[in-house]
């Protein structure tokens, strides 16, 4: 048997869930912008949607409570002269909007109080930015907040620049500047650092405040777009691209020696050409990768510095666009963990959830870590001025009993507890035994009846006739072979010379001696009594004496037995277990036969042993002739 283990995991089993079509949001109009992005992002409120609008460039927002098919009219976010292209959510904020487009600008948007897609109006007002931020040369790509600073957003663009900008004053305060196109980046935790991956194939990491690239290294070979995203609270960055061979796959970077990536080489994927999408949940430590072009979703959860794979979501709708929504929006009472949100044919968003299977109705701590809330760390001008720290984090335990959340700081928020599928087992005491699961009991066999007392003895006695006929059998077969075996055997008994004349039981004839037994006699040196029957057909001796006469036939002779012969027959058919001598008064009337039958034996003996000597003598004459 391979030693094959299948390692622990309370997310093993986790599956995707996919929304019937009348629950997803459908007749939209969403972008067919060839700038790679994400298209859609998602908060536990709403969704954002890069919508293909005309006369300039415009987004939706879309509420997650109206679902279903989308009225033909609805309020865009418009203030933009060309295509937006990106789109964030504030994390501190959920009215909060930032996008970035092909005219150089980044807007901010406020969505307003009691916002909703279905209005009385013929056509919809609307919704203007409450904020321009203008500094870039070039179009503006990726828009993406800080995630423990409050107010703090970064940018990239065209102009091979990442711009840093405090909302308070609507500045940049710094700016990163790469020798390509940035195709991707992500904060850390903490908010103090950035990667970034750009089309010169390369990853860098930056400590933004001092406006330098920590580390510069080499990323994915191929020539297609590659992604990247930081690992929460650890200080390892994931990263999707391509081989030179247009290999997909995964990349896990250690901040602390970041030349090479973590065991020497890229965990290979696939050969599918849509671009990996990555994103990370902090909460089950787990990574998602989404293709696009494609309709899976692999995911795989980070432990002992490497990546292992769960399963896999797979559909036949691919998407163009994919967000995660933040964890304080899951609904703990399904055990889902993460959702999700495609797009499918342009046309609709489609939510995903991802479902640890259980039957608990109880709240699931193991899988439901504290999650980080919406009270930043710093503020904008501490951030800048150096100041560093973890947003507080809140007990989904409140989410699920209707309460409102107690916010923890970053340290002393408790941990998750240990996985209730697989507990650990307790130490073994001289008390008590280890608990151990029972084991799967047998398939009942067909019911049966005990046996009354009646058929115990039939089956007793059945038992019992069966071994007396066996042994009968083997009493009758060393009888029918006793003529073959007196030749190793010595002199019987007169009384058994006397039972071997009459007939076998069965009434099996008695097979006529060859010449051949008498000369093995002679070579071996014991005398053997010839048989009877023979003996009086050759020489006309009965009983030792010579008459003159034809001898009767056997079954003359056995047609007549004596008392002793046919007592000895009466008892040997009685019990076929066990052959009686015969009895002493027997023995002692038939003693002057005995006797007779023995002189005429020794006769008979006598004259073969003549015969058999004229015998050899003529073949060793023959011989030397």
């Amino acid at each position: 048997m391979s030693g094959r283990f299948v390692r622990a995991s309370k997310y093993r089993h986790v599956f995707g869930r996919s929304t019937r079509r009348e629950q997803c949001y459908d007749n939209l109009r969403i972008s067919k912008n060839a700038w790679d992005t994400n298209l859609i992002k998602a908060n536990a409120k709403y969704l954002a949607v890069n919508w293909d609008a005309s006369g300039g460039g415009a987004f939706a927002v879309l509420p997650l409570e109206e679902k279903g098919k989308v009225p033909e009219q609805i309020p865009l976010f418009r203030g933009h002269t060309a295509t937006v292209l990106d789109t964030d959510w504030n994390p501190f904020n959920d009215d909060i909007v930032a996008s970035g487009s092909d005219d150089c600008k980044v807007f901010l948007w406020q969505v307003p109080n009691d916002f909703s897609l279905h209005t009385d109006a013929e056509e919809p007002a609307d919704v203007k930015p409450v904020g321009k931020l203008s500094g870039h040369s070039r179009k503006v790509g990726h828009v993406l907040f800080n995630p423990a600073a409050e107010n703090i957003l970064a940018s990239s663009s065209g102009d091979y620049t990442v711009k840093l900008w405090d909302l308070e004053d609507g500045k940049p305060k710094l700016t990163l500047k790469h020798t390509d196109i940035v195709q991707s980046l992500s904060w850390s935790a903490n908010g103090s650092m950035l990667v970034t991956t750009s089309r010169d194939k390369k990853l860098r990491f930056w400590d933004v405040r001092q406006e330098s690239p920590a580390h510069e290294v080499a990323g994915h070979t191929g020539a297609k777009s590659s992604r990247c995203t930081w690992l929460g609270d650890h200080d390892r960055v994931a990263t999707t691209g391509f081989s030179k061979m247009s290999e997909r796959q995964l990349g896990l970077w250690d901040l602390r020696n970041p030349t090479t990536p973590v065991g020497g080489d890229f965990m290979f994927l696939d050969s599918s050409s849509g671009i990996g999408m990555p994103f990370w949940d902090d909460g089950t430590q787990i990574l998602f990768v989404g293709g696009k072009g494609d309709g899976n979703i692999r995911y795989f959860e980070y432990e002992n510095n490497k990546f292992e794979p769960l399963s896999e979501y797979k559909s036949g709708d691919p998407q163009r666009g994919l967000a995660f929504m933040p964890k304080r929006g899951v609904n703990t009472h399904e055990n889902e963990v993460m959702r999700a949100y495609k797009t499918v044919d342009d046309k609709i968003i489609e939510p995903i959830s991802f479902i640890v299977p259980r039957r608990s109705e109880t709240f699931q701590d193991d899988i439901y870590p504290p999650t980080v809330g919406l009270k930043p760390a710093v503020s904008s001008s501490e951030w800048l001025e150096g100041k560093t720290g973890l947003p507080p984090k809140f007990s989904m335990e409140d989410v699920f009993e209707g309460n409102e959340p107690k916010e923890y700081a970053a340290s002393e928020a408790p941990k998750a507890a240990p996985a209730k599928t697989a507990p650990a087992p307790a130490p073994q005491t001289s008390t008590a035994p280890i608990a151990r699961e029972p084991e799967p009991a047998p398939a009942p066999a067909a019911a049966r009846e005990m046996p009354t007392m009646k058929e115990n003895k039939q089956s007793m006695s059945a038992m019992a006739s069966k071994f007396a006929d066996k042994d009968g059998e083997a009493d009758e077969e060393e009888e029918e072979e006793e003529p073959f075996e007196e030749i190793q055997k010595p002199v019987e008994r007169p009384h058994a010379a006397l039972a071997s004349r009459q007939e076998p039981r069965g009434g099996v004839p008695e097979e006529k001696p060859t010449e051949e037994k008498p000369r093995e006699a002679v070579r071996s040196g014991v005398p053997e009594p010839a048989p009877v029957a023979s003996h009086e057909r050759e020489n006309g001796h009965v009983g030792g004496a010579s008459t003159g006469e034809t001898v009767a036939p056997k079954e003359t002779l056995t047609s007549k037995p004596t008392d002793e012969s046919r007592q000895a027959e009466d008892t040997s058919t009685g019990n076929a277990s066990a052959n009686p001598a015969p009895s002493a008064s027997a023995a002692a009337g038939g003693l002057r036969e005995v006797l007779q039958e023995i002189r005429g034996m020794l006769q008979s003996q006598g004259k073969q042993i003549e015969q058999l000597t004229s015998e050899v003598a003529q073949l060793k004459a023959k011989v030397r002739e």
